[in-house]
């Protein structure tokens, strides 16, 4: 990569680290299901003046906004107030590759490497250590759970993106914000379920500038921006060349909510995201030792 464009890839993993800092933040001041309305609302209203809507069919639009937006998201911020600290939701989400790897085997028939294997188990083995940590910690098994369920609910978007591009239609940051308009509906509903009609309105009427600004920083900079750059960088460089940066995501997430949160972690969650971080590693690596030791054979 050019310095510039590294650049541009360390202000991604910053953006998407430190988002879970302000999602934390946000849950301060809206319930769960009302920020994540007003998120994909707010990025709806901005994106679409400056993207054209995209040809690709409604029922694909549907499964992409409610499986990797209104899914993942309404767990995640369900678990982070249900006892996720925000750092530890930054790795956990991460097992969406493993998630990925897995659905695209069982649904797309897709072939499994054996470092891919290899990098499932190892991954499983540090999430389980990660759930196990017991009382030395903050973290509630509910909260642990359903982030996992967020993380297998994104994989189930990308597994929805990929389908959508193999079909010949658009997946890039234009259907991203059309699919907000889908995935705000119902998060709404599930508010007013969930929440009453007076909580909503209450939360719409506490709306401050910082509330604003909590909202502006995950619909512009998170996602505008972040998957933006992203999109850009993947038409740079090849997907083993940009992948990689991903990695840098939940070290950021850690180590922000550590210094702004207060966040602690005990030794065993410690050994958890070290194998977690491992296993992630040879997923995304392991291609590139195996093709290299084709190659020196």
């Amino acid at each position: 990569m050019t310095a510039r464009d590294m650049l541009l890839g360390l202000f991604i993993i910053f953006a998407w680290g430190f988002n879970f800092v302000v999602i934390r933040w946000g849950l301060d001041a809206m319930t769960p299901m009302m920020l994540g309305g007003t998120r994909f609302l707010v990025l709806a209203l901005i994106g679409s003046f400056f993207f054209a809507r995209p040809k690709t069919p409604l029922k694909w639009c549907l499964l992409y906004a409610l499986s990797l937006n209104f899914g993942q998201f309404a767990l995640l911020f369900s678990g982070m107030i249900f006892g996720m600290p925000a750092g530890l939701a930054s790795l956990v989400l991460q097992s969406q590759a493993v998630f990925t790897l897995l659905f695209s085997v069982l649904l797309l028939k897709e072939v499994v490497r054996p470092y891919q294997v290899l990098a499932i188990a190892i991954a499983g083995v540090g999430l389980a250590v990660i759930g196990n940590a017991g009382e030395e910690t903050n973290m509630t098994l509910l909260g642990f759970v359903l982030t996992l369920a967020a993380a297998s609910s994104w994989a189930i978007g990308n597994i929805a993106t990929k389908a959508i591009s193999q079909k010949g239609y658009q997946s890039d940051l234009g259907f991203i914000v059309w699919s907000a308009w889908l995935a705000a509906i119902p998060f709404y509903i599930a508010a007013y379920f969930i929440d009453g009609p007076q909580l909503m309105w209450s939360n719409i009427i506490s709306i401050n500038w910082s509330t604003l600004a909590i909202l502006g920083y995950l619909s512009v900079v998170a996602t505008l921006a972040g998957y933006g750059l992203w999109s850009l960088l993947m038409t740079r460089y090849s997907a083993g060349t940009v992948a990689p940066l991903s990695l840098g995501v939940p070290v950021v997430g850690l180590t922000s909510a550590a210094l702004i949160l207060d966040e602690s972690i005990s030794h065993q969650q410690w050994a958890g995201i070290l194998v977690v971080l491992l296993g992630l590693m040879l997923n995304t690596f392991g291609g590139r030792l195996r093709n290299r030791q084709k190659a020196l054979n």
